[in-house]
């Protein structure tokens, strides 16, 4: 669990810590998480480096077994956080997948700032972390995941990205090794 280095272009990719999703109940305490995610988002801001702050409004269309949601969201059910943002010059995706690449711009604005590597922050660790984590893998950018800025609902679920999926798709750290990477 050692990150080596972060490329002279890299982004926060912040993942899900809006109101509804924060509000759950997780394996480590969301407070934690939210608290990490905004120290990283405030040194990659003070670097001059982008923040991207995702939210998801909604749910691919298929089929699951999963649970089914009822009733309707709060209002401000997908309203990020204020601890983490936006601040001027952020930028806010929108996505209706688990992951932030598929149906959004992310990877095209991305693109735009030359951005080679992400860090990548965010609840549910094995569900919009861990799926953002390996389509920014797919797309060849260089990925490491904050672990002590993730958090699950699953303890069981959560362990195993932070421990099997992520080593896999890049490095892994604490918040202080990557903002102590930023320099």
């Amino acid at each position: 669990m050692t990150a080596t280095t972060l490329d002279p272009r890299t982004a926060l990719v912040v993942v899900d810590l809006q109101k509804g999703i924060v509000a759950l109940p997780t394996a480590h305490p969301s407070a934690d998480v939210v608290a990490r995610s905004a120290t990283l988002a405030e040194a990659f801001r003070a670097k001059g480096l982008p923040v991207f702050l995702v939210r998801v409004t909604g749910g691919a269309p298929g089929r699951t077994e999963g649970p089914a949601r009822s009733g309707q969201p709060a209002a401000d059910w997908a309203d990020l956080v204020p601890e983490v943002g936006p601040r001027d010059g952020d930028t806010v995706v929108t996505k209706q997948q688990w992951g932030a690449f598929h149906g959004t711009a992310l990877d095209l604005e991305l693109r735009r700032r030359g951005i080679t590597q992400v860090v990548v922050t965010g609840i549910a660790t094995s569900i919009g972390v861990e799926s953002t984590a390996r389509a920014a893998h797919e797309h060849g950018y260089h990925v490491t995941v904050a672990t002590d800025a993730v958090t699950d609902m699953d303890a069981d679920a959560h362990r195993n990205s932070v421990e099997k999926i992520f080593p896999r798709l890049g490095e892994t750290d604490t918040t202080d090794a990557i903002v102590k990477l930023l320099g």
